[in-house]
């Protein structure tokens, strides 16, 4: 048996320091944060974003600047600080990441509650120096409006019922922006103008011939449009006048 003092170390002795070439980890930190996020990951946390943004937390700068670096993170380290400082942070992320085992039981079927009613909005959304957003479950008529002058206006179509099956929003944004989203299963078109500033919207057409379009116009100078699907949210009410059930 070797006794060297290499191979045994004295009792009462604090073990060997690590190596400088492996650092200890934080305290409660894993290797979860470098994982790669999905889309619905990141639009997890933009949704967290635009609610902090509505609730005045935010300023259209900081709610701006954390929009894009949502969408343009790659990994769960790189959200979870975007959110950190907001009362709606949903802690760490790791518990994201794990799943049931195979042979766990299937959770029992939960009944469905009644949607409800569709609540009516104006056809014009405004924000002067300030913030306007609309989201839920409301009624979108044939034609919306959306002015932004030195402020943020956000238009969330994802639980909304459409009451025609074209949609047009006019956009006009002048030092501010205007932020829209629409369900994953609706045809997205635009054809707006960006002066001194970007109008931007990610068309798609959706495989249903029935489904409802929505179309983008307008012109953002000194400012921005964007508008873009939100993946994992889809429209299942339109055309309908059944608003009530």
């Amino acid at each position: 048996m070797d006794n060297s003092p290499e191979q045994q170390q004295p009792q009462g002795q604090p073990p060997a320091p690590m190596k400088k070439n492996e650092p200890a980890p934080a305290p409660g930190t894993d290797l979860a944060g470098e994982l790669r996020a999905a889309d619905a990951d990141r639009e997890r946390v933009a949704d967290l974003l635009r609610d902090a943004y509505a609730e005045g937390r935010l300023t259209v700068d900081e709610h701006a600047e954390r929009i894009e670096a949502a969408y343009n993170a790659r990994t769960f380290g790189e959200l979870e600080p975007l959110t950190r400082d907001l009362p709606s942070h949903p802690g760490p992320i790791r518990h994201n990441l794990t799943k049931p085992p195979l042979d766990a039981p299937a959770p029992a079927p939960q009944q469905q509650q009644p949607l409800p009613p569709a609540r009516a909005e104006s056809p014009t959304m405004l924000a002067v120096f300030g913030g306007a957003a609309r989201k839920g479950r409301w009624r979108v008529s044939s034609h919306l409006k959306a002015v932004a002058v030195f402020g943020g206006v956000e238009i969330d179509l994802t639980d909304a019922v459409f009451e025609s099956p074209e949609v047009v929003i006019e956009v006009f944004a002048v030092f501010g922006g205007v932020e829209i989203r629409v369900p994953e299963n609706v045809t997205l078109q635009g054809s707006g103008a960006g002066i001194f500033g970007g109008f931007d919207v990610r068309e798609q057409t959706s495989p249903d011939p029935y489904a409802p379009v929505v179309r983008i116009k307008g012109a953002a100078v000194f400012g921005g449009c964007e508008a873009r699907p939100k993946r994992g949210k889809k429209l299942k009410e339109w055309v309908r006048r059944q608003l009530e059930g």
